[in-house]
């Protein structure tokens, strides 16, 4: 099987800020793995008018949201701060549904777990599209990236 050629619009590295986040339970670790590990397999990701592929480094500094982003080689490009305000609703609502979805994964019934599932992912949704927003003209990123770069900036809110 041939190996699948990657662009340059792309990240080619994610890491968490070590600083930024403790150890979480074993299904915060999961899904971190997981969508780290998704993300590196396919993303869109590239910065207008900078030549990529790219690392990134999220992490929380002084309550904002940070993207220090990097070439693959390791020069840096730049750092973006995002004001944490715009996420503070969804990040709350979303803890809240996680965690119901959780514990009805345990319990509940097929039906059940798929009606929170729902709200779940439409909250996903509505978030990783704020993200979107809030790097447009910096970042240009697609939905299924986005949505993977959520789950690691909710993964930062589990410590913070």
């Amino acid at each position: 099987m041939a190996a699948v050629e990657k662009g340059p619009n792309r990240l080619a590295a994610v890491t968490l800020d070590e600083d930024s986040i403790g150890r979480g339970n074993p299904d915060q670790e999961h899904e971190r793995a997981i969508a780290i590990f998704d993300i590196l397999e396919d993303n869109s990701f590239s910065i207008p008018g900078r030549e990529g592929p790219f690392t990134l480094t999220l992490g929380l500094v002084e309550n904002k949201l940070s993207f220090a982003i990097a070439r693959e080689g390791g020069d840096p490009v730049m750092t973006h701060l995002l004001s944490l305000t715009p996420f503070r609703r969804v990040i709350r609502d979303y803890e809240m549904i996680c965690e119901s979805y959780y514990n009805a994964i345990k319990t509940a019934s097929p039906t059940q777990i798929e009606a929170i599932d729902m709200g779940r992912r439409g909250l996903h949704n509505e978030a990783s599209e704020t993200l979107r927003q809030r790097l447009e003209g910096k970042v240009d990123l697609d939905h299924d990236t986005a949505r993977r770069l959520f789950t690691l900036v909710f993964a930062l809110h589990w410590k913070a």
